[in-house]
C-alpha cells in the first residue's frame, strides 16, 4: 500500500535551497541527520502528461491566490522568472531557487484530487 510520496529536488547549492524551503517558504521540516532536511509538503497530486521528448519530472506548488503569494515571497527576496500566465487549468508563475533551479507555482482552477 502506498503511504505517501517523497519529492527530490536536485541542486547545485543544496544548503541554500534547504534554507529557502525552511526560512522563506516556512515549510515544517526535520533533520534526518547530517543536515539532510526533510520537509513536510502540503497535500499533493500526481498527473502524467504526454511527451515526445525524454521523460522528466517537475515540481509545482499550489496556492490560493497567486498574486498575494507572489507579493509575500517577493518581500522575502524571491525572484520570479515568469509573469503570471492564464492557463485553462490555473494561473501560473515560476520562481528561482537559490541553487539555480526553478519551481512552478499556480492557483489551480481544476478539480483537485487533494479534495477527495
Amino acid at each position: 500500500m502506498i503511504i505517501g510520496s517523497h519529492v527530490i529536488v536536485s541542486s547545485r547549492d543544496p544548503e541554500a535551497d534547504r534554507a529557502f524551503f525552511a526560512e522563506v517558504l516556512e515549510l515544517p521540516h526535520l533533520d534526518a541527520g547530517g543536515g539532510w532536511l526533510i520537509f513536510e509538503l502540503p497535500p499533493a497530486e500526481l498527473a502524467v502528461h504526454p511527451s515526445d521528448g525524454p521523460s522528466g519530472h517537475e515540481l509545482y506548488l499550489m496556492c490560493d491566490d497567486v498574486e498575494s503569494t507572489m507579493r509575500d515571497l517577493r518581500a522575502k527576496g524571491v525572484e520570479f522568472t515568469q509573469d503570471v500566465s492564464e492557463e485553462r487549468w490555473g494561473r501560473l508563475t515560476r520562481f528561482r531557487l537559490p541553487g539555480g533551479g526553478e519551481v512552478g507555482m499556480y492557483e489551480p482552477r481544476h478539480p483537485r484530487a487533494v479534495d477527495l
